[in-house]
């Protein structure tokens, strides 16, 4: 008997809907998977025999092919278990086709017929109700992540018996119906928020913080070690406002794909990611890739910060290969088989010493000597190359601070949270129409239409621009500063200050 289930998969991070075909015939017991299945879908077939038996079922013992198609396309994941279990359990005769009729199945099967939750549920319900289907059977620890996809039913299953036994236990009905709105309203905080306030002095770098924060963009602090590069930059994300609706839903997914939603499965991620990778990391891990592409930590990043701790200790190729994400805000990523794009509109934040020992520069009788010869300087400076920091908006020196220093101003992480909602509010109320939120997106005729500077603030970054040879992208950034700059005060006009403020940022290309 022949029937043809619809299970999924995931190619970037991307549904996909696969057509899982079973026929059962007689003849030698035997099971074959055919549709260019990888180890982990060639293995379900003991998944499923076990599963099936343990679950107080019959495996057939005839022979039994199963395809997956489109035959052409690589199939990898656990996610097709249910999907084959259920076909071979109605080609057997032992389970309604109703029952599984014009639904999406999704799910890893335990040896005791348990239904394992699997990544990638979400964008994978998402190409499901795209695709103009009405149910989706996903596992019972997944379904508050699957009913974050409007439009269509959701179902909940423990175990394979649950299809013969009936409905499911009050339980699992409970967390069935769990409404969208609830959902979305729930937020994940840490307890142990870094504030602004911890950090005493450097006032200058968290008015850059706060700059950066307001514009989406992205900031390098160099400094001797012990300044405080890092306590600033982990302090960024407070500084973020929350996700929209729709942002959200898109870093959520990207999430469930890399299967780091753990218990974040019951609703969207709200607060904006921070991700820290070593600096050991592979360009692979950091911009994406394998066999089958899979993101990396830019993508994970996605509407957020990636924080690079000691920038120049990173390989070249990792650092090199930033310039086309940063500049894209994109991931494009080809294979014999696919071509992959990931998303990877993220801030840069980055921090490192001025040379190998940390103490290059210092003018104090009271700071460390260098111990580093010249050529040693330029080796770990170079590691950074120009075009990379390039596209750096913001460039701060942090100098070693004798004291701890009486600060009369000092600013909280609140306080500096509402100076950039007032300034991300202005920039989306202006950009509504252009789908931009950051004045950091802004380039071609609407960097002209809405950068556009006083007479004086044009003479004055003319001047600049030959005087210290900036590079074009350079000029650009300082304008799309300076347009952040204002937004902070709450102008329209971008003045000679706003340029001035904003040219002082960029100490890699005056030093």
């Amino acid at each position: 008997m022949y029937v043809k289930m619809t299970g999924a998969s995931v190619l970037g991070i991307e549904g996909r809907l696969i057509e899982v075909e079973v026929d059962i015939r007689p003849g030698l017991p035997q099971v074959n998977v055919v549709g260019l299945a990888d180890t982990a879908v060639r293995e379900s077939v003991e998944r499923v025999r076990a599963a099936v038996q343990n679950g107080g079922l019959k495996f057939p013992m005839d022979r039994i092919t199963v395809n997956l198609a489109p035959a052409d396309m690589r199939k990898e994941g656990s996610s097709f278990d249910l999907a084959i279990a259920a076909g071979i359990l109605c080609a057997s005769g032992q389970l309604d086709p109703a029952r599984v009729e014009d639904a999406l199945l999704i799910g890893e099967l335990a040896l005791n017929g348990d239904v394992r939750a699997v990544p990638g549920v979400l964008p994978m319900t998402e190409r499901a109700r795209n695709a103009g289907m009405r149910r989706v059977v996903v596992p019972l620890g997944a379904v508050a992540e699957a009913r974050l996809i409007e439009g269509i039913e959701v179902e909940g299953i423990g175990s394979i018996r649950d299809w013969l036994d009936g409905p499911t236990s009050a339980a699992s009905t409970a967390s069935v119906t769990m409404s969208k709105e609830d959902l979305s309203k729930v937020r994940f905080r840490r307890d142990d928020e870094p504030d602004l306030v911890d950090i005493v002095g450097h006032a200058q770098a968290k008015r850059a913080l706060i700059i950066a924060a307001a514009g989406m963009h992205n900031i390098l602090l160099v400094g001797p070690p012990g300044t405080g590069k890092t306590m600033l930059c982990r302090r960024l994300p407070g500084l973020l406002p929350p996700l929209t609706d729709e942002d959200a839903l898109a870093v959520t997914k990207i999430f469930s794909v890399c299967g780091k939603l753990g218990d974040r499965r019951t609703g969207l991620i709200r607060e904006r990611p921070f991700r820290a990778p070593h600096h050991s990391i592979s360009s692979a891990g950091l911009i994406g890739g394998g066999p089958v592409p899979k993101p990396g930590e830019v993508t994970l990043a996605h509407h957020g910060v990636l924080f690079l701790d000691e920038m120049p200790e990173f390989s070249r190729i990792c650092l090199e290969s930033l310039r086309q994400p940063l500049e894209d805000r994109e991931v494009t990523i080809g294979r014999a088989r696919a071509v992959c794009r990931f998303p990877a509109r993220f801030m840069l934040a980055a921090s490192m010493n001025p040379c190998p020992c940390g103490f290059y520069g210092g003018n104090s009788a009271t700071d460390r000597p260098c111990t580093c010869s010249e050529a040693a300087v330029q080796r770990y400076r170079s590691r950074m190359s120009g075009p990379l920091s390039d596209r750096i908006d913001l460039q701060v020196e942090l100098p070693r601070q004798s004291a701890r220093p009486a600060d009369p101003a000092l600013i909280t992480t609140e306080q500096a949270r509402a100076m950039v909602m007032e300034a991300y509010e202005r920039q989306r109320a202006r950009y509504t129409r252009h789908g931009i939120s950051w004045n950091s997106e802004l380039q071609g005729p609407l960097l002209k239409k809405y950068a556009a500077l006083t007479p004086s603030g044009e003479r004055l970054l003319s001047d600049v621009y030959d005087r210290l040879g900036l590079s074009f992208r350079a000029h650009d950034r300082i304008l799309k500063m300076s347009r952040t700059i204002a937004d902070l005060a709450g102008r329209d006009t971008i003045g000679e200050g706003d340029v001035a403020e904003a040219i002082q940022f960029r100490c890699l290309d005056k030093g």
